[in-house]
Order: C-alpha cells, then sequence, then structure tokens
C-alpha cells in the first residue's frame, strides 16, 4: 500500500505542469499573407502541429488561442506566404536568433504579435 502510494505522488508531481489558456493577437502589416507557427522552448511542441500552420491575409488580424504550461517559454516564427526566405522570429524552422519573439505563458494572457514590411 506505501509502495503504490509513492508511485501516485511520484506521478502527480510529474505531471503536475499547470496547463494555461493564453491567446497571441498577430497582425499582418505587410502587402502579402504571412504564416505563422508558435514554437515551444521548453518542450518538442508546436502549433497549430501537425504540418499546419496559421496563415494570415495582408492587412488581416487574427486571434490564436492556444494551451500552454504556465511558464512555458513560446517563440513566434512567420514567414512570406510561398517565400519561407523573408521571415521573422525565430523563422519557419525554429533557428533564427531572436531577443524580442518570445514570451512566457501565462494564464488568461493574450500578447501581441506586429509583423511589420
Amino acid at each position: 500500500m506505501l509502495f503504490r502510494m509513492a508511485v501516485l505522488a511520484a506521478l502527480v508531481c510529474a505531471t503536475s505542469a499547470e496547463a494555461a489558456e493564453m491567446a497571441f493577437f498577430v497582425k499582418n502589416l505587410r502587402k502579402q499573407a504571412v504564416a505563422v507557427e508558435l514554437f515551444s522552448r521548453d518542450r518538442e511542441t508546436v502549433w497549430p502541429g501537425n504540418d499546419q500552420v496559421f496563415l494570415i491575409d495582408p492587412g488581416s488580424r487574427k486571434s490564436v488561442p492556444i494551451s500552454c504550461n504556465q511558464g512555458e517559454r513560446i517563440c513566434y516564427g512567420a514567414w512570406v506566404d510561398g517565400d519561407d526566405s523573408i521571415s521573422a522570429g525565430v523563422g519557419p524552422n525554429n533557428d533564427q536568433p531572436c531577443d524580442t519573439c518570445c514570451f512566457i505563458c501565462v494564464e488568461h494572457s493574450t500578447e501581441t504579435i506586429d509583423l511589420v514590411p
């Protein structure tokens, strides 16, 4: 019995990352459509995932809600739809250096991303 309680306690501690709901408000100020992905820097998670992207038309704005772990670092990568050589943030492969494109996951918060020409 004591062993089962210890195992249960260990499982609870191992899975205790608090889920949080937050949103990113993306403003595409470019004249071209852009593709956007959000990347966790703390685990192997990408939003929207499954080889999909958030596609945002020229001059449009889009709210992108996600479920993340409280305190998790999330970075955006954006690129011109059809031409990933023109990119912003951490880029399409999450491999570009960026000091201002990462945010901390905070419950019920919204971060704004302005994609400028």
